[in-house]
C-alpha cells in the first residue's frame, strides 16, 4: 500500500513532553548550585555583560571614509555600461568596477562562481549582485552620490524555478543496498514531495567592515566573521597580496549562525579595493534591508520523499532525491 502525503500544512498535534529537569530558581543574594560541571566561564563574557566589547561599528580609525555597493535590480541581465550623472561633483567620491581589481575577479569559496564585482558586458546572474562600489568622506555625500549612478543593462530571462534551472551547482549520488526491492517489498510505502523556503540567519550585528591601508602595500580588515582564513585566501587571490599583506582581525562578532562564514569575504574584499584606491580606512556596515537583501541565505529545497516500512514498524527503505 502507497500513501501519498498530502502538500498542505498539518498542524502539529501538540507540544512534546518535557525532557528537562524543573528550572534552578535562586532567590536574590543567594549562590545556586549549578547543574553542569567543569565548564570554563566564557573569556569575553565580563567584556559583554559590562558594554566593553567592541564590535565593528565600535571601532574608530581616524579619517575612515565609508563605502557603499552599487548592486543590480534585476535578476538577469547582461551590464552593458556604468552612466555617471554628470551634474555631480564626482570629485569628492572614490569609484572602483571590475577594473580595478588587480588580481583575479573571484570571491575565493568553496567553488569558482562568484565576481567580486560584475565586469562591463559581464553577465548579471541574481538580483542585488554587486556592480561598483562608492567611497566618500562622509554619509551625505555617500548617498547622493549612489542616487546619481545608473546601470545600463539588458535584460535577459530570469530562471525563479530550481525545476527549470540547467545549473547544477554539486551532484552526490549516495547508495547503500537495493532500494528498489526493499520498497516493493514493504507493506506500506509512503510518499510525499516537501518544499522548504530559504532562511535567512538574522544575526543580530549586520555584516561589517573596516579595511585599514598599510604601510607594505597590504590591508588590513577589521569586521564581523567567522572564517578569519577564508577572507585571507579571498584577499591574496583577487588582491594579489602575500600572506603578510592580507591581515584579517576578527572583531566581536554579533551572531552569525553560519551567515558570517563566506559572506565576509566579499564585504573584505570590497571594503580593501576602496581603501587601496582612496589610501585611507575605509567602513563598510550594512543596514538591515541591505544585509537581508543581498547577502546569502540557507538555500530553499525541493525534497522527494519515498519511505517503505513493515508492519512491525521497520523502516525497510528510502529513496530520497
Amino acid at each position: 500500500m502507497t500513501i501519498r502525503t498530502p502538500t498542505r500544512r498539518v498542524p502539529f498535534p501538540g507540544a512534546p513532553a518535557r525532557s528537562a529537569p524543573d528550572a534552578l530558581v535562586v532567590a536574590p543574594g543567594d549562590v545556586g548550585v549549578g547543574r553542569v560541571r567543569g565548564a570554563p566561564l566564557r573569556r569575553e563574557g565580563p567584556a559583554k555583560l559590562t558594554g566593553r566589547a567592541k564590535y565593528a561599528d565600535d571601532l574608530v580609525f581616524p579619517g575612515a571614509w565609508y563605502g557603499a555597493t552599487i548592486r543590480s535590480t534585476q535578476a538577469h541581465a547582461r551590464l552593458d555600461g556604468l552612466e555617471l550623472d554628470p551634474g555631480f561633483d564626482w570629485s569628492k567620491v572614490v569609484i572602483v568596477t571590475a577594473a580595478d581589481i588587480p588580481g583575479e575577479n573571484i570571491v575565493s569559496l568553496i567553488s569558482d562562481d562568484q565576481p567580486v564585482l560584475v565586469p562591463q558586458g559581464g553577465e548579471i546572474r541574481h538580483h542585488a549582485e554587486p556592480v561598483a562600489l562608492l567611497a566618500a568622506a562622509d554619509r551625505e555625500t555617500l548617498r547622493a552620490a549612489r542616487r546619481r549612478v545608473t546601470l545600463r543593462t539588458t535584460e535577459l530571462p530570469p530562471v525563479f524555478d530550481p525545476l527549470q534551472s540547467e545549473q547544477v551547482f554539486a551532484h552526490f549520488d549516495i547508495r547503500a543496498g537495493d532500494v528498489d526491492a526493499a520498497l516493493a517489498g514493504a507493506d506500506l510505502v509512503i510518499e510525499g514531495t516537501y518544499r522548504v523556503g530559504h532562511q535567512e540567519q538574522l544575526y543580530i550585528e549586520n555584516q561589517a567592515m573596516i579595511a585599514v591601508p598599510r604601510e607594505d602595500g597590504g590591508v588590513a580588515v577589521h569586521g564581523s566573521l567567522q572564517c578569519p582564513y577564508y577572507i585571507h585566501k579571498a584577499m591574496r587571490r583577487a588582491l594579489r597580496f602575500d600572506d603578510r599583506q592580507a591581515q584579517v582581525v576578527q572583531a566581536e562578532t554579533g551572531g552569525g549562525f553560519g551567515g558570517k562564514e563566506e559572506y565576509p569575504s566579499m564585504i573584505a574584499l570590497h571594503a580593501a579595493l576602496l581603501a587601496l584606491k582612496c589610501r585611507r580606512p575605509v567602513r563598510m556596515i550594512y543596514d538591515r534591508h541591505e544585509d537581508i537583501a543581498a547577502t546569502t541565505k540557507r538555500h530553499p529545497a525541493i525534497v522527494k520523499y519515498r519511505s517503505g516500512v513493515s508492519r512491525d514498524g521497520r523502516l525497510l527503505g528510502q529513496d530520497i532525491e
